[in-house]
């Protein structure tokens, strides 16, 4: 498989782990590109809904690729989400060319850029965090019934639907904290002097232009891996929103070949419960450096 060339990658909303989760389809993508910067913006693994019950090797390999790519010289950036919190008591890791935060901030063909998940800003998320893992709980249960509902569409030669889409376009609450969300994050990045604001946590891919009457702000959102399958990629000063059905081709889409044995991963599970039920003396799995923010590489 020939591979793109792309200066900055962002990718949100994975949820590793979870049955909704397209990690095949993602895998496909990683190994079609070969970017010189790889941000992943939240919610790759998700910690609320992990299990050793169900980590399918087509999610490993996702982290496998993300590897191999680090291996292969991409500046890997992770930053937290809701769903990924566990990973927030290590924010400032740093491990060769991969970095570990909250949030970040990276100068782009001199555009400054804020990147973080977006889960800040969710009333839900601060203020009654159980009924937020609750609505997460109801949210895949909609995504299985989705995939049921689509798999006999298609036996019937029927166009699919997406019931969350229909949900968040459909009730009002929905729309009015999509809208909300967008104003506050670009509101912040306009007072702070930001030209470009970029999040994940909603799973509405979009770009947009939003402005005070004084300054001007462009908005991004990655999208997910759930419903979207989305990513942003910023190639030649521009940024562009793209779609996993338009990029690959079929033949590259079902692609069987795989990486180096997925044994070569380590127990994921077994990692998770040193991170969040064993915490012990903070290290994961070494002692994490807090000094200064390492300073992003240049943009080829």
């Amino acid at each position: 498989m020939i591979q793109r060339h792309v200066e900055v990658v962002v990718i949100s909303d994975v949820h590793l782990g979870t049955y909704g989760c397209h990690a095949k389809e993602l895998c496909s993508y990683l190994k079609s590109i070969q970017p010189s910067i790889l941000i992943l913006n939240g919610d790759i693994i998700d910690g609320w809904a992990f299990s050793r019950r169900y980590f399918p090797s087509d999610h490993i390999r996702v982290l496998q690729r993300i590897l191999k790519m680090m291996g292969n010289g991409t500046c890997v950036y992770y930053v937290t989400g809701n769903h990924d919190e566990m990973l927030r008591r290590f924010s400032r890791f740093k491990l060769g060319n991969f970095i570990l935060d909250d949030k970040m901030i990276m100068m782009l063909d001199g555009k400054l850029h804020w990147f973080f998940h977006g889960d800040v800003f969710d009333v839900t998320m601060k203020n009654s965090k159980w009924i937020a893992k609750l609505g997460g709980k109801g949210y895949n249960l909609l995504i299985l019934l989705n995939r049921a509902v689509n798999y006999f569409l298609e036996k019937t030669g029927k166009e699919k639907i997406s019931l969350s889409k229909k949900v968040k376009n459909n009730v009002k609450q929905a729309v009015s904290f999509i809208s909300n969300f967008e104003e506050t994050a670009t509101d912040i990045a306009i007072e702070k002097g930001y030209d470009f604001v970029v999040c994940g946590h909603i799973h509405q891919p979009t770009i947009k232009q939003f402005s005070n009457g004084k300054r001007q702000v462009t908005y991004l959102n990655s999208g997910d891996w759930i419903e979207n399958l989305s990513v942003l990629e910023y190639h030649d000063e521009e940024w562009k929103l793209q779609y996993f059905k338009d990029l690959m081709t079929h033949e590259e889409e079902s692609d069987p070949e795989s990486d180096e044995n997925i044994n070569g991963i380590p127990d994921i599970y077994a990692l998770y419960e040193d991170i969040v039920r064993h915490p012990g003396n903070g290290q994961w799995p070494l002692k994490p450096r807090r000094g200064d923010f390492a300073t992003p590489p240049k943009s080829r």
